[in-house]
């Protein structure tokens, strides 16, 4: 295994110099992928990439086009220079980088899975939105026909890159905040495991969310739509998936 870190940044200037410090603790070369942050956001990406200029590697959009399309950015740079898997952090402080272990670890026992965070939530989530995700889980179960995926929505997993690549090469993943549940399912519908990993996540360092209520609500319905039809057709494939798993583990 070979495994790279992908941070999308958006105008988190202020988290994500502790955010690179914790991760870089990992020895993992990092691609820090600046999907058109504002200058003050830009220009300490630009420190931070000085100040570690073999352990760092800095991206550029020259405007927000989404954290998937920064995300895929970041995946595709890898791939294309011989990593085999890639670990996915927010760059908002949310997720205990510690685990970073704990993911290579059971990356490299599963190194065709992927590693999903599952997230283990403290006082800081707003009640709001933590109900709201509940709404996607079970989309996602439906979509799945199964209970395989625990929370499609944690930035924090890691992907074997060479499934990536191949489903990405075929389809089109959605740009924004549809893209971490979507691709997971998609995986899963192409046959590669996701293993659930606990993990800490706190609401942001920096107080700052780029979800955006109303549009972002609508592309995750529109999401989980089309995800639906796809799953009809795909239904008898998933279900014989589904009762060759449940002989296997009761044999």
């Amino acid at each position: 295994m070979k495994t790279g870190v992908v941070i999308p940044v958006y105008n988190h200037e202020l988290a994500i110099p502790a955010v690179l410090a914790a991760v870089l603790l990992h020895g993992l070369h990092c691609i820090l992928v600046d999907d058109g942050s504002n200058a003050a956001c830009a220009a300490v990406l630009d420190r931070l990439a000085a100040e570690h200029p073999r352990r760092v590697t800095l991206l550029r959009h020259a405007m927000n086009r989404g954290k998937g399309d920064a995300v895929l950015t970041g995946l595709h740079h890898l791939a294309q220079h011989g990593y085999s898997h890639a670990l996915q952090i927010d760059a908002d402080g949310q997720h205990d980088a510690a685990d970073i272990t704990r993911f290579i670890a059971l990356s490299a026992r599963h190194p065709q899975a992927v590693i999903n965070g599952c997230p283990i939530y403290d006082d800081s989530v707003p009640k709001g939105r933590l109900y709201a995700r509940y709404l996607t889980h079970v989309w996602v179960w439906i979509n799945t026909l199964s209970f395989d995926i625990r929370d499609s929505m944690c930035g924090f997993r890691l992907y074997p890159l060479a499934a990536v690549t191949a489903l990405t090469s075929v389809q089109k993943i959605g740009c924004r905040m549809d893209f971490d549940t979507e691709i997971l399912v998609r995986l899963h519908w192409r046959g590669v495991s996701v293993i659930n990993l606990p993990t800490r996540v706190r609401y942001p360092s920096d107080g700052v969310s780029h979800f955006r209520l109303w549009l972002d609500n609508v592309l995750i319905s529109r999401m989980h739509t089309v995800l639906f039809f796809g799953m009809l057709w795909r239904s008898p494939l998933l279900l014989i998936r589904k009762l060759g798993k449940l002989r296997r583990n009761a044999a």
